[in-house]
């Protein structure tokens, strides 16, 4: 199925919005997708006929799990390449306030080619963006997210990035 470019990663929002409900409706976690401000200038019923974006988007969803915040960004691509600039400043820099706050701030990337999704975590990304400023690649190849980043896999919902969360907890706990 072919992608356009306003669509293409509308599957894995749907998917994520399911896993969210289901983490919802079984009391793991409440996981909530933003929307993207638009002021609304002609509308008729509840169609949007013509408006603007208001503003820049903070992140693709956030929420709580565990007592803990959760912000994080969702990207769908093609390929077994990632990109760096699907990755905007505005989003990077929410996600670091967030984590200095003390949230969960990570990305869920899936490469749509291989149906596979990975969890990665910021200073995963911001290695290859400062990388990238320095003259080097500005895509991170698939075999790099195989090695150093989470595999989401399926558990208590098709896309259990919870429990990726949970294995990092359970690392730190193991190395303290």
């Amino acid at each position: 199925m072919k992608h356009g470019q306003g669509n293409r990663g509308q599957a894995f929002e749907m998917t994520l919005n399911l896993v969210n409900q289901l983490y919802k409706n079984n009391g793991v976690a409440l996981i909530n997708k933003r929307p993207t401000p638009v002021k609304v200038l002609k509308s008729k019923g509840t169609q949007v006929l013509k408006g603007f974006y208001e503003s820049k988007s903070t992140v693709d969803y956030d929420g709580c799990y565990e007592g803990q915040a959760v912000a994080f960004e969702a990207k769908s691509v093609s390929g077994k390449r990632f990109d760096l600039k699907n990755i905007h400043d505005h989003q990077l820099e929410y996600l670091e306030r967030a984590q200095k706050h003390g949230a969960i701030s990570f990305l869920l990337v899936e490469f749509r080619d291989v149906n596979t999704v990975y969890y990665i975590s910021l200073s995963f990304i911001k290695k290859y963006l400062r990388e990238a400023h320095r003259g080097g690649r500005k895509s991170i190849p698939l075999s790099d997210f195989e090695i150093y980043a989470y595999e989401v896999e399926r558990g208590r919902a098709p896309l259990d990035y919870l429990a990726v969360i949970d294995r990092i907890n359970e690392e730190k706990a193991v190395s303290m």
